[in-house]
Parts: structure tokens; sequence; C-alpha cells
């Protein structure tokens, strides 16, 4: 009788009490960086514990060789012993996104990091992006103003564009950085810090997205002293949150700082997984993963949201011929490129505006705006031409039309350049200016 109650009772609640078993693999070999198991079958990207109780770590699939399961550690002190066990823990490519996570700062695993306690409410986006219809992009037809005078005037950057800012080590990149976020025209601001100093996040939140525009941001901090899996993790979370903001119709400003150190943890495990070095040692997956991760962001055209992106790239030794820099240059929508020279001068922003260039401006700007731009740099082209003539006392006033006038109008356009870091020009003001100033050419 007991047994046909409990039979009876069970089947109405249609659930499975049949045991499933476990899959436990073994560690075979680990160097510090790398791991390899066997007896286990998982997919690339599945998260493993490996190991038991205080010990056990917690490391990514990363690929496979000879039979072998390939893991790499994603942080922390590794005290594994041979034959360690190896579980599943964690399914491939899912990202925490949504409202819940504004005001927040998490790690590249997504876990708080800002003592805020856990972020509840939030909505799942595929870590790796869904896939997008080409078609299904939007042209880049709005301007977004940026609040830095030589950037809306000159470098007229457009709602859904990608732009690089490129420099050397030292140069600005942060304040200008800074400058964006606090003065941006964008419902959210998402901010992946990846691979830099970790001193520079807290610097970061306690500078530039302190007071109002911490309400509307969202952190993801992984610095350089995090596994490669994890830098990696963190670009992509980065991305993921902007897109899962995008299909909610926003207009998101997404910042990638830098886009080199991502490439650096892509080269880290490239070499780790056996590729053969190209171009100053990067493998040939290293730089296949930028295109990957930089056309995830644009303008939506069915739901009418954009992903305004901003990447960082670090040129070594301010070589623009780095594979990074390179690569970064062909993809994107438009590069800044700060200089040196200008920083030892004092011109802050120092963006140096020859090599510079935004390919969405002529679609986004006023004719009359567009044509005082021209101007200036004409002028600013004629000077750098002629400075060494110039700077030796060389050049006569009066022999040559062109100089005279780049003479005249310079110190304006050093004026228009520079930009206090706490100051904010509006779209409107700086193109005013640009075509008061330069608009008779």
């Amino acid at each position: 009788m007991l047994k046909r109650f409990a039979e009876d009772y069970l089947s109405r609640l249609a659930l499975d009490f049949s045991p499933q078993p476990e899959v436990v693999g073994r560690l075979a070999s680990f160097d510090g960086l790398l791991m390899e198991a066997v007896g286990i079958t998982v997919p690339v990207g599945t998260v493993c514990r490996i190991g038991s109780g205080h010990g056990a770590v917690e490391a990514e699939v990363i690929g496979f060789r000879a039979g072998k399961t390939l893991l790499m550690n994603l942080g922390g002190p590794a005290p594994l012993l041979p034959d360690a066990p190896v579980r599943p823990v964690g399914q491939p490519g899912e990202a925490q996104v949504g409202s819940a996570l504004l005001g927040r700062v998490v790690d590249g695993a997504g876990h708080p990091i800002d003592g805020l306690g856990p972020i509840r409410g939030a909505k799942s986006w595929p870590l790796a992006g869904k896939p997008q219809n080409p078609l299904d992009r939007a042209r880049v037809t709005q301007p977004l103003d940026v609040g830095v005078r030589a950037i809306n005037g000159l470098l007229t950057i457009g709602q859904g564009q990608r732009v690089g800012i490129m420099a050397g080590s030292g140069v600005g990149k942060s304040v200008l950085l800074g400058m964006i976020v606090r003065q941006v025209k964008a419902d959210v601001v998402v901010v992946g810090l990846i691979g830099e100093r970790s001193r520079e996040v807290t610097d970061f939140l306690e500078t530039k997205v302190a007071g109002e525009a911490r309400k509307r941001a969202v952190i993801v901090a992984v610095p350089a002293n995090h596994s490669p899996v994890l830098r990696i993790r963190g670009a992509m979370r980065a991305t993921a949150i902007a897109e899962a903001f995008r299909a909610e119709g926003k207009r998101v400003l997404l910042i990638m700082d830098s886009l080199t150190r991502v490439a650096h943890a892509g080269r880290e495990i490239g070499l780790a997984l056996g590729e053969p070095a190209s171009a100053r040692g990067y493998p040939p997956s290293a730089i296949a993963m930028l295109p990957n991760l930089i056309e995830r962001a644009g303008a939506d055209a069915r739901g009418g949201g954009s992903i305004t992106a901003i990447y960082t790239v670090l040129a070594d030794g301010d070589d623009g011929s780095d594979p990074v820099v390179d690569s970064a240059r062909s993809i994107l929508d438009g590069h800044i490129v700060l200089s040196r020279s200008l920083a030892e001068r004092a011109v802050y922003p120092a963006i140096d505006l020859g090599p510079s260039v935004s390919r969405v401006m002529t679609d986004i700007a006023a004719p009359e705006h567009i044509a005082a731009a021209r101007v200036l740099r004409r002028h600013l082209a004629t000077y750098e031409e002629n400075r060494d003539l110039i700077l030796m006392g060389a050049y006569r006033g009066g022999t040559d039309a062109q100089i005279d006038q780049a003479l005249a109008y310079h110190p304006a356009i050093l004026d228009y350049i520079r930009q206090d870091a706490d100051s904010a020009v509006s779209l409107d003001d700086a193109a005013g200016e640009l075509v008061g100033i330069f608009g008779d050419g």
C-alpha cells in the first residue's frame, strides 16, 4: 500500500529521481600556467574546479591536445597535486546584464568587488554576444556630444561609431577618457579596465566616475596581475553588458582601456597552446580576436539603440606600425592620435590632428562646420611643414601668404585644442567657435 502511494505521488510530481553520474577528470600536468586533464570531455569555455577543499582553484577549458583537455587557471594560487580531481562547475558563455549593474564594479568573472553586496535582479546575456545580421546595423547619422572641444569640433564622433585613442605611455589617455566619461551625453557608460594597474581602478572610480556619473556607469575591472583568460573574459563581459543595454534602445558609451592588453592576453594563451609567433611575437589568434570584439559595437537599426565604442590602443615605443595599432586602425571607424611632443609643450589633451581622423564626420556634421575644420587643418599642416624653418628664424614674413596665415592662426589653433580636464564644451559651442574663427578661410 505504501509502495503504491509513493509511486503514485512521485509520478504526479513528474520528477526524475534517477541518479546522474558525476563527471570527474584527473589533472595530468600543470606547468604554472597551462593545465592538462584526462577523463573529462566538456566544451571550450567551461569552468572547472580542480582539487578539493581550500586548495581548489577554478580554471577554464581553452582547448584540446592529444586526447587531453587543456585548461588555464582563472587566478589565485594553485597548490595542486598530481591526479587532482577536475569537476565541471559552470557552462560557458553567460554574463549578468541589465540595470541592476548600474553603479557597480565587477571583475572578469562577473563577481562584484565594490563591497556593495551581491547583484540582484540581473538578466543573462551570451558572453560572446548574439549573432547579428549586417543589415541590422544602422548607419551613423547622429553626432554624440563628448564634451571635449577638439573632438567635438575637429573629430566629431557619431552614435554607433568605433574610435581608437592611440598613444604611447604617459601621454594622457586616461585623463582624456575621464573627460569623456564625465561629460558625454549618453544613457549608460560601460567601462572595461582590462590589464591596467590596480591603482588605476580606484583612481578611475574616485576621479573619473564620481558623483552622478557613477549612477549611470558599469565598471568591469580586471587588472594586469589577473589571469589572461579573465582579462579576455572581462573585455567580452563589458561588451556583453553594453549589448544588453543597446537591445533596450539605450545610447551606450563603451570604453575599453586597453585593447592592447586584451591582445597581450590573447598572446599569452596562444603561445601557451603552442601557436607560432608571428609579427612582434603575436600569434595569429591574438590579432584575429580583435575584429570579433570590435564588430560587436555599433548602432542597431531595429531597436534604435547604439554602442559608441572608444578603445585605447597602446603604441609601444610610440610605434604606429605596431601590429595591434595597425589592425585596430583598419577595423575602427576613426582614430585619435595623442602626440608626446604636444604633451611636452603642455598642450592637453595632446591630440595630434594630422594623423587623427573620424571617418563619419562628413555624414554627421554641418557643411560650414566641416569647411571650418578643414581650414584649421590646412593652417596647422602648413605650420608643421615649415616648423623648423620658422623656429630657426629663417623665414621672413611676407614671403609666402599661406605660411603667414598659418603663423597668424597658430596660437588660436593651440587655444582651440587646449581644454582643462574639469571643463566641458558642448558640441554646438565647439562647432560655433570653430566656424567663428576659421569659417572665412
